[in-house]
């Protein structure tokens, strides 16, 4: 016969009054499990965010080396960086930051915008190296040389040479393709 406690049951075949609950050891595995899977996936979200900041020094780059081209080519072949109309002066950070933002004449001078200071600006403002978070240039005087490969010492944003109208990151180490920053 059937007795009093087996026939009355719910619909889950439980005895009445006990409800279906996890259990402290069904918590603690998929505790773990979510924990395995942030940990395998954690990285790369984080190999992607560099990865973006690579790219992004890439087009930095392109865009400076541009502005650069611009500019010599509608001040009498001068470069940014340089005195005013004078490419065997010495070139330096604050005039090529001056230049290259503010507007100037065909000479080069920076002044108010009007009819005869009417080129510029090339910049809205210097662009900050992604990797190093530094918006500063270190400009290389004629005669000089570029800082030889890996000596970068991350302690500007850029390094230009106006002679040249070469520009780098001024970063040490290799991209994710290993590739020297100072190559791009």
């Amino acid at each position: 016969m059937w007795s009093e406690h087996t026939r009355s049951r719910d619909a889950d075949g439980n005895p009445p009054g006990l409800r279906n609950a996890f259990t402290l050891v069904e918590i603690l595995i998929v505790v773990v499990i979510l924990g395995i899977l942030g940990a395998v996936v954690l990285p790369t979200f984080t190999d992607a965010s560099h990865i973006a900041r690579e790219n992004t020094l890439k087009d930095e780059l392109r865009y400076l080396r541009t502005q650069i081209v611009v500019f010599k080519a509608q001040h009498r072949d001068v470069p940014p960086g340089y005195p005013p109309g004078n490419r065997n002066g010495t070139p330096t950070s604050a005039e090529f930051l001056r230049q290259m933002t503010g507007v100037s004449d065909e000479p080069g001078n920076v002044g108010t915008a009007s009819a005869k200071y009417r080129l510029g600006p090339y910049l809205s403002k210097m662009p900050r190296n992604p990797l190093n978070g530094l918006d500063t240039i270190m400009v290389v005087s004629n005669g000089q040389s570029m800082p030889p490969a890996g000596m970068p010492d991350g302690s500007t944003g850029w390094i230009l040479k106006p002679q040249t109208m070469e520009i780098m990151p001024n970063q040490p180490g290799v991209d994710a393709d290993g590739i020297r920053y100072i190559e791009y």
